[in-house]
């Protein structure tokens, strides 16, 4: 595969933990992904009252603009500090819940109903815990999964999406030999293989 030296590289969740402990968010767009405004009618297409899923979501601000326009948004993020840091942020009041179906997760909803941010690993939700989606924003989860992760991750997303859903996917293009990543390079070929 031309991912060079990234295929076996495993970031594990604890060091995804500390990047959000420490501050070290380098990704996080406080102004929101340029890109998403740019397609946003392609993801909307033109329709409104949308479920919105958010994989990865750290705290995006595009999570609250989704929800005002009328859309209802999930989220889903091991960092239960990014996920309370967006609601703070944003002087959202929430509560918090058990997530029965996985242990020792937790959800986190908007009071307004909305905006709910589960706190768990991506790998524990299914359709059957989080429903399907018209609609995906993946701006920086494909990129993030480890490498050898990425058919579990792209066979997950296929089943939680609705028949015409439309998934927007943000990768990064570079020499993946030159830098270890996360983020990874992830080719336009591997994409479409993935995604069929």
């Amino acid at each position: 595969s031309d991912s060079g030296s990234q295929k076996d590289r495993v970031v594990t969740e604890e060091e995804w933990l500390q990047k959000w402990e420490m501050g070290n968010i380098g990704f996080h767009k406080e102004k929101g992904h340029p890109l998403l405004k740019k397609y946003l009618d392609v993801l909307l297409n033109g329709r409104s009252g949308l479920r919105i899923f958010f994989p990865l979501c750290g705290k995006a601000v595009e999570m609250k603009r989704l929800a005002d326009m009328g859309h209802s948004v999930v989220g889903v993020e091991v960092s239960e500090k990014a996920l309370k840091e967006f609601f703070t942020e944003h002087n959202l009041p929430y509560c918090e819940e058990p997530v029965p179906e996985i242990s020792g997760a937790k959800k986190l909803q908007s009071t307004s109903g909305n905006i709910s941010l589960y706190c768990c690993s991506i790998y524990d939700l299914s359709s059957s815990i989080v429903g399907k989606f018209d609609g995906v924003w993946d701006r920086g989860a494909l990129v993030a999964v480890n490498p050898r992760d990425r058919q579990r991750y792209v066979s997950l997303m296929i089943t939680l999406m609705e028949k015409n859903s439309s998934y927007l996917l943000v990768t990064v293009s570079y020499d993946p030999n030159k830098h270890k990543g996360p983020p990874f390079y992830v080719p336009e070929s591997e994409i479409k293989s993935l995604f069929g």
